[in-house]
């Protein structure tokens, strides 16, 4: 059977959420009115001749080079018609600005195409885009869908710009912006980047899957070359064009083992492809109930006490539906050949059939009470016991993950709403199933305490070279899951290190190394030196502030008293020094 390349784009693109980067070049403008760099250059000479009466024509590029010397020069045309910064900005924008006959029209707006790819962004299933377009016609239509992209223009912003792999949405404008008289334009100009940008693009063309709509590939080598240096290609390309595709095209999709697409145009090809991965999603989705309407019931529950009984039985049922699956085959089976590809299909089932207890254990964790919490304990003890005795011990330790997705969402949320109780609850829970000894929560939830050997969740997709996989594929997880209750990324990121030190604070006190006195469950916070020491300064100005009555001190977590809570923090700051030490040692990822 031969699947549609549309539609294995679609499925890639939906069960890879932010795994693809789209390669949008000057046909994506061009279709709404907006010109390419080169013919604004012409157009400028065609300017500069009728200043100096002269006529250009019929070769404008000819008339320059006999007049000057030189070959055309996109900031010399500009400082010679306009010689002021607001000059040459007024002068730029009838190339790509609207005027209200052209709004009018319909041109120099965002096209279909840019809107659904704007929507696809939203909706976290793409996360990169890079484009040789200088217009802002991308960042509008991400404006309308409410999202302030992290736009990198110049070699000098890919320094500061947030590693991508942290980023929400991000746009590279790898030929400049418009209004930046540095843009790129001549063979020349386009024969090599910035040493800094070359570097982006590799991690980029490495890392993520790619998308290549409206590009030629005929006059850009730099990026050409850029994608023929990449060794890597660990996720799909497609190229997308309207006919037969060039000699350049050709060489690069045999290169990166490209599938072609043909498509009418730009718009018809991504609205279809965000028709499809919609579609995808919806029939993907776990439960009748939306994740998110499952977390909002559980919000309008929560501070009526009169639904208490509802509360509990929405918990239970969907704790309830969650183990009935797990003990069905496509969870249950430990015998199945471990590669990348099938652990990373048989965790984002995990992801997505776990998608509404996590939304509703992240509210009872913000807004719940103790009687909350062991209501959401006796939910983990429910998937606990779903776990096998036999079989592959890689696939026995992975089904210990759906635990671990409950006590991270219900953290997470308790953390938001300082709650810490919540958290010693879950930690704390006596996990029993059939013929077994009952463990403690906290030597099931952390990933390095979770499997036998922290380094298994490198078998996970894109997370083959990095220090704390599984940390990462979780940080990445909730994100998308809970992002929207935080201002942003690093706000997020510091809330998701506080739980994972918390959750190895607690590992350490409750259930005492023996071999290694020091250890602790390693997680993120072991190369996010900064962010690590921000919470460590937090919960020891809480102690310091509130004394015993620190929500830190009475969750007993790690201490009953503040002199036990600061010598147990001194124990964990030394191991996650260490920790961090071999880590850059190693130079690995994260």
């Amino acid at each position: 059977m031969k699947i549609d390349a549309l539609l294995s784009l679609a499925f890639s693109v939906q069960s890879n959420r932010g795994v693809y980067a789209v390669l949008l070049g000057s046909g994506a403008s061009r279709a709404a009115g907006i010109p390419t760099g080169w013919e604004v250059v012409i157009d400028l000479i065609r300017k500069l001749a009728a200043a100096d009466q002269e006529d250009c024509e019929p070769d404008p590029i000819g008339w320059y080079e006999a007049k000057f010397g030189d070959k055309p020069d996109y900031s010399r045309l500009l400082d010679a018609l306009a010689k002021t910064a607001p000059e040459r900005q007024q002068l730029l924008r009838r190339y790509f600005e609207p005027t209200e006959q052209e709004r009018t029209e319909g041109l120099k707006q965002p096209t279909k195409a840019h809107r659904a790819i704007a929507r696809l962004m939203s909706g976290g299933h793409i996360r990169v885009v890079l484009t040789t377009n200088f217009d802002r016609l991308l960042e509008r239509s991400l404006d309308d869908e409410g999202i302030a992209p992290m736009v990198i223009s110049t070699a000098d912003q890919v320094e500061g710009a947030t590693p991508l792999v942290h980023a929400g949405p991000c746009v590279i404008k790898l030929h400049g912006d418009y209004l930046d008289t540095r843009i790129l334009n001549t063979p020349e100009e386009l024969a090599r980047y910035d040493g800094r940008t070359e570097a982006l693009l590799a991690r980029v063309f490495d890392e993520f899957g790619l998308i290549v709509c409206g590009w030629s590939a005929e006059w850009d080598t730099a990026l050409r070359s850029a994608i023929e240096r990449t060794p890597s290609r660990r996720y799909a390309t497609y190229w997308v064009g309207r006919g037969a595709l060039g000699d350049a095209a050709n060489r690069l999709i045999s290169h990166r083992n490209a599938t072609p697409l043909i498509a009418t145009d730009a718009d018809s090809f991504f609205e279809d492809l965000e028709t499809k991965v919609l579609a995808i999603e919806e029939a993907s989705a776990p439960h009748p109930l939306s994740a998110r309407s499952l977390g909002e019931a559980a919000k309008r529950f929560l501070p009526d006490p009169a639904a208490r009984i509802r509360l509990c039985d929405l918990i239970t049922n969907e704790a309830e539906r969650v183990a009935a699956e797990l003990r069905t085959t496509p969870y249950f089976d430990t015998s199945s050949a471990i590669t990348t590809a099938s652990v990373t299909a048989k965790v984002r089932k995990y992801d997505a059939l776990c998608s509404g207890l996590v939304a509703i254990s992240v509210q009872c964790g913000r807004w719940g009470d103790l009687g909350v919490a062991k209501e959401l304990a006796r939910a983990q003890i429910r998937l606990h016991a779903t776990r096998g005795d036999s079989g592959n011990t890689f696939w026995l330790a992975f089904q210990k993950y759906p635990v671990a997705l409950l006590a991270y969402a219900a953290c997470l949320g308790a953390i938001v709403g300082r709650k810490l109780d919540v958290v010693s609850v879950l930690m704390g829970t006596e996990l029993t199933r059939s013929g077994r000894e009952p463990v403690l929560a906290v030597t099931v939830v952390p990933p390095a305490a979770m499997l036998d050997h922290f380094a298994w969740g490198n078998q996970l997709e894109g997370m083959g070279d990095r220090h704390a996989a599984l940390s990462d594929w979780l940080a990445e997880y909730f994100w998308v899951q809970v992002g929207t209750l935080f201002a942003s990324r690093e706000e997020f990121n510091a809330h998701f290190d506080e739980v994972e030190i918390l959750f190895a604070l607690a590992n350490h006190r409750l259930s005492p190394p023996v071999n290694m006195p020091d250890w602790h469950p390693p997680g993120a916070y072991g190369y996010r030196t900064r962010s690590r020491r921000q919470v460590v300064e937090k919960i020891l100005k809480s102690m310091h502030d509130e004394g015993n009555g620190s929500p830190y001190v009475r969750a007993r977590l790690f201490g009953a008293t503040v002199g036990e809570c600061e010598e147990a923090l001194n124990a964990f700051t030394s191991f996650a020094d260490k920790v961090s030490a071999q880590w850059d040692l190693f130079g690995l990822a994260g």
